[in-house]
């Protein structure tokens, strides 16, 4: 219910949806952001030395933007397998969970790191890896593709 001066209107208001993408390693926490209009843009990573301060850096990323949905890259082996490094996320996706109380979706994150370093100047690569450029650029990558999933583009043309 809405309250307009003397009348109340049954009215719904929409809640803004704003998802963090998330690309997580153990040195570095590739950050993205997206929303309902399903544009990723990437965020500066988290590449505090310490997982407190990392833990921290994220905690106030998601206050400052409010985020309702977090969607981190699930890092499957080639063969579609689950490795070690799966099962670290899963514990890293369970944690989230408790801290936050919000839904935590998984995208499938092979070769993002490879697409992620695409265009990107290869003499420079090892400095720009330390900056977490590549992980937030990663993590824009795994955000797209949920969006993409999650909001389709409308059809245009005949088919429509």
């Amino acid at each position: 219910m809405l309250n307009v001066g003397r009348w109340m209107l049954d009215v719904e208001i929409p809640l803004l949806m704003r998802f963090l993408g998330i690309d997580y390693g153990t040195r570095r926490i590739g950050l993205a952001y997206g929303d309902e209009l399903g544009i990723a843009t990437p965020l500066p990573a988290l590449i505090e030395a310490e997982p407190k301060q990392r833990r921290e850096g994220l905690a106030a990323v998601v206050k400052q933007r409010r985020i309702t949905e977090l969607v981190i890259g699930f890092p499957y082996n080639m063969d579609g397998s689950v490795g070690f490094k799966a099962k670290e996320v899963e514990g890293f996706a369970e944690s989230l969970k408790r801290e936050f109380a919000l839904p935590v979706h998984f995208i499938d994150e092979r070769l993002t790191s490879h697409m992620a370093e695409a265009g990107l100047n290869q003499k420079q690569l090892r400095e720009i890896r330390g900056q977490g450029i590549v992980d937030s650029r990663a993590a824009a990558i795994i955000l797209q593709d949920y969006l993409d999933q999650r909001f389709p583009p409308a059809l245009s043309g005949p088919e429509a």
